[in-house]
């Protein structure tokens, strides 16, 4: 399969993704050369994950500095509509308004400030996971661990290294990790695609489970922990991540299970008070009516397909951020 390397980084004037939506099948980079070509990108999953996606919006702001030059106006335009292409993650908006705030530099300081995020990234992610790892170490008593996870929180969900996933790689190199259990994470299935290729890439333990086996799981004692990402952290910790995620936490809570949500502090949104102010992106029917383009459900069957949920802080063992434990019951 050879190294992931970077998800998102820039190129001759382009900005160069891992294409996840042609994962497991191939690894393919994209090269866009626009500001549209990027936001399709963003809206159909070709690049996602919150550090991604704020590496995404700052790369963006360089795309548009560099087309419309001295024309700031048009920048700023094509600013907000990357910002608003995915309205859950706080990371797209933050990277946009991040590289946006050097354009009175020009256009170089732009780009200068989007490259210093993509090389941020890899070292905020490293110290965040390793905070995680010595809290799950501190507070499980067996050894090797036995991890649950959900969705991708990898590489390919970050610049590089990984959040939930990058916890997964610190310990798994200390030898401390016996094997991962990863969701599917329908339905969409960005575990079984992405985590699994990520996992089988690094030669880490793992067995793939329906994401309604999870409690099952717990519940045999197959797990010793959950660790997830998240999308947006409201002030008071609670949480908005992929969709099953707050199902987890119950119950992890039900088995007495550390449940750990692990994030750069750009993720944490102190503009919002709790989860109840968090928007929920509802995405399109098809994604669960079909699969791989094949229909599963009666032709315009009703659907219900929210992107995210929110997990309460009371659920929740722990937020860390690069800075430590920041929100959650263990604080």
């Amino acid at each position: 399969m050879g190294h992931v390397g970077r998800t998102i980084d820039w190129a001759d004037g382009t900005v160069v993704i891992v294409d996840q939506c042609a994962l497991p099948a191939e690894h393919r980079l994209l090269r866009l050369a626009t500001v549209d070509e990027l936001i399709g990108a963003i809206q159909r999953l070709a690049v996602r994950g919150a550090p991604a996606l704020g590496a995404a919006g700052a790369l963006g702001v360089a795309l548009a500095a560099h087309r419309h030059g001295t024309d700031t106006a048009a920048v700023h335009a094509d600013a907000e509509r990357l910002a608003t292409a995915r309205p859950t993650a706080v990371n797209l908006r933050w990277g946009v308004e991040r590289a946006l705030a050097k354009l009175s530099g020009g256009t170089d300081a732009v780009l200068a400030e989007a490259l210093a995020m993509l090389d941020e990234d890899e070292r905020v992610n490293r110290e965040a996971s390793a905070h995680a790892a010595r809290l799950l170490l501190d507070t499980c008593a067996r050894r090797p661990l036995r991890l649950l996870t959900h969705c991708n929180t990898g590489r390919l969900a970050t610049v590089d290294w990984g959040t939930a996933l990058g916890v997964v790689r610190q310990l798994h190199a200390d030898g401390q990790l016996e094997y991962v259990l990863a969701d599917e994470t329908r339905p969409l299935l960005q575990g079984a695609r992405l985590t699994a290729w990520e996992l089988a890439e690094e030669a880490i333990p793992y067995r793939l489970l329906p994401d309604s086996a999870a409690a099952a799981a717990m519940a045999r004692g197959l797990v010793d922990g959950v660790v997830v990402g998240a999308d947006r952290i409201a002030a008071n910790g609670d949480t908005a991540n992929k969709i099953g995620t707050y199902g987890l936490a119950l119950a992890a809570a039900r088995h007495g299970l550390p449940f750990v949500v692990v994030a750069p502090s750009s993720t944490v949104d102190a503009s919002l008070p709790d989860g109840g102010a968090i928007v929920i992106e509802e995405r399109a029917p098809e994604e669960v009516t079909h699969v791989a383009g094949s229909p599963v459900a009666p032709k315009d069957a009703p659907v219900f397909n929210p992107a995210f949920d929110v997990t309460p802080v009371d659920l929740i063992t722990a937020v860390v951020t690069e800075h430590g434990v920041v929100a959650g019951t263990a604080r």
